[in-house]
């Protein structure tokens, strides 16, 4: 019986060399050596066949080069998006991004992130669901916490990175009301258990400020579920179907551009044209939204600096380092296209 091939060890490479074991290793990470000894070093690995254990390491520097990144629902098309530069993010600096999904569920995300807490990441990033739970203190007080768009107000975080939620929907529902619009529906992915989320308190206290009558509706993000409650929002109605007459709301502005994919969708069921019938705004600029017909006016937060941003935080809170700033609020900015129209003003 062929016996398995042995793992070559660091002691093997510092005879090949000539070195100890901890020059050898110094060598491997560019540490503390010339720049000599370290391509002979690293030539000596090669040619053995040496690679770095990875167990072996995580226990002597007590570091596993895994980052938790926990996605708040990855039906969000921009969320998926956004996981995967962080991903590549954190993959430059040699560092593995482990991505689950709470799916929209508060009380799926505490569990895992308590589950990644416990493998012993190296740092967590999350896009939280409920970023007002009581269980975001103990997690963040046993491993770096970088939470991604709204603060957790309970937990003393390593870093923010933050939306400007309310500048984002000032500038939305300014836009709508200039335009003409005094009904808008607000699509949001909050759940009933999160009501509180600063996103939808705010787009309540801007809409009454600017005189606009704004309901705020629970709406999933997957198309299929986001398409059958757009159906109503359009109908006015429980079973869907549209009345006689006008559509009573004018404007939809959707907290996800993969919301507002199934208001589209469900504006062509119902023989409605956006951009001319019914106006609708996304909130997170998604590639897909510039090859929709019409092309999807929604609000640009700057998805890449958002991941290195991020990213950075992370890696500065694993390694001990102190940031100027450990709070970074990305503003927003509106891209006006083709979906949102002037509709008659009747104060």
């Amino acid at each position: 019986m062929a016996r398995p091939n042995k793992r070559t060890t660091l002691r093997e490479v510092a005879e090949a060399t000539g070195l100890s074991t901890a020059a050898v290793s110094y060598a491997l990470r560019g540490k503390h050596v010339s720049k000599e000894t370290e391509e002979r070093v690293r030539k000596a690995a090669a040619d053995l066949g040496y690679e770095a254990d990875p167990i072996a390491r995580a226990l002597a520097s007590g570091r596993t080069s895994t980052v938790g990144v926990l996605a708040g629902d990855l039906q969000d098309l921009w969320q998926q998006q956004l996981m995967a530069a962080i991903g590549r993010e954190l993959l430059a600096g040699d560092r593995y991004a482990l991505i689950l999904d709470a799916g929209g569920d508060p009380g799926r995300e505490l569990t895992l992130a308590k589950q990644l807490r416990d493998q012993r990441v190296d740092g967590l990033l999350v896009s939280p669901v409920d970023p007002s739970a009581e269980g975001w203190s103990a997690i963040a007080d046993a491993v770096p916490v970088v939470s991604i768009g709204d603060a957790l107000s309970r937990a003393r975080t390593a870093g923010e990175v933050l939306f400007d939620n309310r500048a984002g929907i000032d500038a939305v529902l300014d836009y709508l009301r200039g335009l003409g619009h005094r009904r808008v529906t607000v699509l949001t992915p909050t759940g009933p258990s999160t009501p509180d989320r600063p996103a939808d308190v705010y787009v309540r206290e801007a809409a009454d400020r600017l005189g606009i009558e704004a309901e705020v509706l629970p709406c999933p993000q997957e198309l299929g579920e986001a398409t059958a409650m757009a159906r109503r929002v359009l109908a006015n109605s429980p079973d869907g179907r549209r009345p006689a007459g006008p559509v009573p709301v004018t404007a939809v502005f959707c907290f996800s551009d993969s919301i507002a994919y199934g208001v589209y969708a469900a504006a062509a069921e119902a023989s409605l044209t956006v951009g001319r019938d019914l106006s609708v705004v996304g909130f997170d600029d998604h590639p897909v939204s510039r090859v929709l017909t019409p092309p999807l006016t929604t609000v640009d937060w700057g998805l890449s600096e958002i991941a290195k941003g991020a990213a950075r935080l992370a890696v500065a809170a694993i390694e001990g380092r102190r940031v100027r700033r450990k709070r970074i609020l990305c503003a927003p900015r509106l891209s006006e296209r083709g979906s949102a129209v002037a509709v008659a003003v009747r104060e």
